[in-house]
């Protein structure tokens, strides 16, 4: 079975999605107890098993490498969501200290200029900026689409944040935040209007 997953036969892919799938996903399911992380974690150790079905050194069974496969991705998984709460925490908090400081036209007016100070910025500087920011890609995502190096990426969000932060000061990074979160929550009742 290796040996033909190794030569790259996609019968013997399929064969182990078919007899592996169910019992991966309870597993993972009873790791991080929501349906649809499981069925991502075993859908991405099957996509890493596939790519890297070359290099396979197996020296345990191949059941009990994707078993031990599952648990790495839980805990990949586990790692993400606890810094990106960690994250939301500390955005929610300043959020929290900007409306104690602002009363509502204040803070609407604060976000008007971050928008229009995002607006001046150069059209290619601002493409990228609205792609990392609105649409959530990665610089490596954006130099992709954009055929771009990475470099140029880092080079003109960071352009951007100096252009944001002269005007706006030290609270950009919430400011921005607001402004994305306020763009999105307008995207989304146009859509549910629909």
């Amino acid at each position: 079975m290796i040996d033909q997953l190794k030569a790259g036969r996609e019968e013997a892919y399929a064969y182990l999605v078919d007899r592996y799938h169910h019992k991966l996903y309870v597993y993972a399911n009873n790791l991080i107890n929501d349906d649809l992380m499981a069925e991502d974690i075993v859908q991405n150790v099957f996509i890493n098993l596939w790519k890297r079905r070359k290099k396979l050194k197996i020296r345990i069974s191949l059941e009990r490498l994707l078993y031990k496969s599952v648990y790495n991705e839980f805990i990949d998984q586990y790692r993400k969501k606890t810094t990106i709460l960690r994250v939301e925490k500390q955005y929610y908090e300043h959020f929290n200290a900007l409306l104690n400081e602002y009363d509502e036209d204040a803070l609407e007016k604060a976000v008007k200029l971050v928008y229009a100070t995002v607006q001046e910025l150069p059209v290619k500087c601002k493409e990228i900026f609205l792609l990392s920011k609105s649409e959530g890609l990665t610089n490596a995502e954006i130099a992709k689409h954009l055929g771009i190096s990475i470099k140029t990426v880092e080079g003109q969000i960071s352009s951007a944040y100096r252009h944001i932060k002269a005007t706006i000061g030290d609270k950009i990074n919430v400011m921005l935040f607001l402004l994305f979160d306020m763009i999105k929550g307008k995207e989304n009742s146009t859509i549910h209007r629909r």
